[in-house]
């Protein structure tokens, strides 16, 4: 008889006292700065964040929170969203970017959650995994945010951009990578706040384009790589 393969959990790299201090720093001025970090996609349940994250790939959340009204107006369970006309999917999604794929990971991921299991999304990385549209970073926000599970922590643009600058990471665009250096640095309790956290200084003071004028304490303090103090210096 075949055994059932054991995933194991993944080894985290090794971090100095001296690098996890400057990471509890960083997360407490983050805190005071963000006191309330929170999911930004509208959602009432886990089946609803699991859709909406589906479709925020590519996309952003205040385009996903305008159209999934409409959407879980006539699908809200996944019983319904499982029978639904991939075509009204499609014309419910197109302005998310990359629709017909998306309506199709909508109602698939439906479907086997209504078969495999009993129409209740699931509540572990792996069975997560194996729905249609739900990669490592879906997987993520949906235990965090909707089960409160710290599983790992979700690593989009910002999180990237901010892990980098703030020198928490060597990586820069490697988010497996990235994801282990923070889980390594910071408490398995504060995983999913973090990635609200980064998320919400990466749309604020530490945009993507650089800054001469940007003067926030958190990125003078500790930003190490960041481009928008060299262009001070230089100026």
């Amino acid at each position: 008889m075949k055994k059932k393969s054991i995933k194991k959990e993944p080894k985290l790299p090794r971090k100095s006292k001296k690098q996890k201090e400057r990471a509890a720093e960083i997360l407490r001025v983050l805190y005071s700065k963000y006191p309330n970090p929170h999911c930004e996609l509208d959602h009432r349940d886990a089946f609803e964040l699991l859709m909406a994250t589906i479709l925020s790939a590519q996309c952003t959340d205040v385009r996903v929170n305008m159209v999934t009204p409409a959407l879980f107006e006539s699908y809200p369970t996944p019983q319904l969203m499982a029978q639904a006309p991939l075509e009204e999917l499609e014309k419910l999604v197109k302005t998310t970017g990359f629709y017909r794929n998306k309506a199709k990971s909508l109602k698939e991921a439906s479907q086997r959650i209504v078969s495999q299991f009993n129409g209740q999304v699931p509540k572990n990385m792996d069975d997560l995994l194996s729905l249609r549209g739900a990669a490592r970073k879906t997987a993520n926000v949906v235990l965090g945010n909707a089960f409160n599970i710290n599983a790992g922590v979700v690593v989009d643009t910002h999180v990237k951009r901010f892990s980098y600058r703030f020198g928490l990471t060597r990586e820069k665009n490697n988010t497996d990578k990235i994801e282990l250096d923070l889980m390594a640095l910071f408490p398995q309790e504060n995983w999913t706040d973090l990635s609200h956290l980064m998320i919400h200084h990466g749309r604020g003071p530490c945009k993507a384009r650089f800054s001469k004028t940007s003067n926030d304490e958190l990125c003078l303090q500790y930003s190490r790589y960041c481009p928008c103090h060299k262009m001070r210096e230089l100026s």
